[in-house]
């Protein structure tokens, strides 16, 4: 071998070499950081229930205390709707997320999301619907068979879906197709006015202090005598609160300390006041999966998914 072939051997065996190290360097650098790192946080999604700019300088709050009481960083999502929150479980987008009922089914059914705490309110995990009547209209619920009765939407647990269920179970059926207020308030405004029979919307034990606090509240200052005026005919059954929920793969170590941490959360000051301004609540407990089975067996029975039921409580 001559020795300018020696010399391009030698070249030649440099370039690999130095090829080398630069893919195992690249290798290095293209490396995903460990979770919970400054450069991959973990994701935490909270869908707007209240205006935005509450959300948004009361969750920095949040992420302020939980890194502050574990080992990770954290980034904030606020995405526009529930869709949006599931299909981010689905391509690894959110680690952990606060949904409603009707999302997080969704979220299990299709990427296995867990839910790990549930939201209290007044005390309690669950909470119920209501149908009104004018005062004194109707003596019980079957007093609307044949009767014209306003609900939320289609979509909406408290405002249809579990009022529909009460009504099948007792055998009774409307006078023509639903009528759809769209919003909670609506609804009480028209049976306030008489342009129904009777309507459903969401129930809330009453105050000590502030009085009614069910979707009757809501027009209180257009209607102030709406609390002598309208009344409740009967309570649906009982179903699970909101969930917080979790990425099915996330690591157990890190769904263990997260869930810790939030419980803690609600029980420090700061912590409790900004979970309050994002959820309207001040206490969380843990939960699991089967917690939620009471709402796929209600869902099956109405030949209802969790589809029929996406962005709504």
């Amino acid at each position: 071998m001559s020795g300018t072939e020696v010399s391009k051997v030698q070249i030649a065996r440099v370039f690999i070499a130095g090829l080398a190290a630069v893919v195992l360097a690249s290798g290095c650098t293209f490396k995903k950081a460990e979770l919970g790192s400054a450069s991959n946080p973990i994701k935490l999604f909270f869908v707007p229930s209240v205006d935005a700019k509450v959300i948004d300088s009361n969750s920095k709050i949040m992420k302020e205390w939980l890194e502050a009481n574990t080992p990770y960083k954290y980034s904030i999502n606020v995405p526009q709707s529930y869709i949006a929150v599931i299909e981010a479980f689905g391509a690894k987008g959110a680690d952990v997320a606060a949904m409603n009922t009707s999302g997080y089914i969704k979220a299990n059914e299709k990427y296995g999301a867990e839910a790990r705490l549930i939201v209290l309110r007044h005390g309690k995990k669950t909470y119920q619907s209501q149908f009104i009547a004018k005062k004194g209209r109707f003596k019980s619920l079957t007093d609307l068979n044949g009767k014209k009765v306003a609900f939320v939407d289609a979509a909406s647990m408290s405002g249809y879906i579990l009022p529909l269920k009460m009504l099948a179970d007792a055998g009774i059926k409307l006078g023509g197709d639903p009528v759809f207020a769209m919003k909670h308030d609506s609804v009480v405004s028209m049976v306030y006015q008489g342009q129904v029979d009777a309507g459903a919307t969401f129930y809330s034990p009453p105050d000590e202090k502030e009085g009614i606090q069910d979707a009757r509240r809501l027009v209180r200052t257009q209607y102030p005598d709406v609390e002598e005026k309208v009344e409740i005919i009967k309570l649906t059954e009982e179903i699970p609160n909101d969930p917080i929920v979790f990425r099915k793969d996330l690591p157990e170590d890190v769904k263990k300390t997260i869930t810790e941490a939030f419980l803690k959360m609600v029980q420090s000051d700061q912590g409790r006041e900004a979970f309050k301004a994002v959820y309207g609540v001040t206490a969380i407990e843990p939960a699991t999966d089967k917690d939620y089975d009471s709402v796929r067996t209600m869902l099956a029975k109405l030949n209802k998914s969790a589809d029929d039921l996406m962005g709504k409580k």
